[in-house]
């Protein structure tokens, strides 16, 4: 005769299913380790990028230099924005905007102000 019992069958199942969930809860380890490691890279990529733009942009935007006015001319505002410093100048009672490159301080541009007659 056979020495089988119900249980020991129904206990055979359960083990298949025991495996099986071991192996469905494994697969989603790994899967949660993938996906870790692939946000921790990216941090890093964003982290790197920033960090380099911080560091580039400091190196290169002190410039020194020197810009000839004409003679009594008055400084009444200077702003810097995309590449060029504007300076607003009171010359003689008028006023006159002039624009320079900031990386050589050469002139790029003169803009006068009068009143109409």
């Amino acid at each position: 005769m056979n020495n089988r019992s119900p249980r020991g069958n129904l206990s055979g199942g359960a083990e298949g299913a025991e495996s099986a969930a071991a192996q469905l809860v494994a697969r989603a380890r790994v899967m949660m380790i993938i996906s870790a490691l692939t946000t921790a890279l990216a941090i890093a990529a964003i982290v790197a990028v920033v960090g380099y733009r911080i560091f580039a942009a400091g190196l290169g935007s002190a410039s020194e230099g020197v810009i000839a006015l004409p003679k009594g001319a008055r400084v009444i505002s200077a702003a810097a924005t995309a590449g060029r410093v504007a300076v607003l100048l009171d010359v003689g009672g008028q006023s006159e905007l002039r624009t320079f490159d900031i990386k050589t301080l050469k002139q790029t541009g003169r803009l006068r102000f009068t009143t109409e007659p």
